[in-house]
């Protein structure tokens, strides 16, 4: 069997956490809210979630190092890595178009910084 790179183990654990759609969910709600992230309540009431059942979904995007939680006075402040974000398109899409110039250009992130 192949040895897993890191590059490779980090897509598949991103991957992984991604393909529950409460999840999935939750993770575009923050990329939405940008830099400023959302409270766990913020998201349990956009995604009509019970806010125990978020907290289970949020534990596995920190895990998988998709999002951080930040304290802040009495509230957790959960925010969208894009960095990791940007790292997991630039793997899938690393070799796009067999190396040849590609038509498919991602469009870049006027709100976060983020040059795509």
């Amino acid at each position: 069997m192949e040895t897993i790179t890191p590059a490779e183990q980090q897509a598949l654990s991103a991957l992984t956490a991604l393909s529950q759609v409460v999840r999935l969910r939750a993770f575009r709600e923050l990329v939405v809210a940008g830099p400023a992230g959302m409270t766990p309540g913020a998201i349990a009431e956009r995604l009509d979630v019970a806010p125990s059942s978020l907290s289970f979904h949020l534990k596995e995007l920190v895990h998988a190092d998709l999002v951080s939680a930040e304290p802040q006075g009495r509230n957790l402040i959960y925010r969208a890595h894009f960095d990791r974000m940007s790292a997991l398109l630039g793997y899938l899409t690393e070799h796009c178009c067999g190396g040849q110039a590609c038509e498919v250009t991602p469009p870049a992130c006027t709100d976060c910084g983020d040059p795509a």
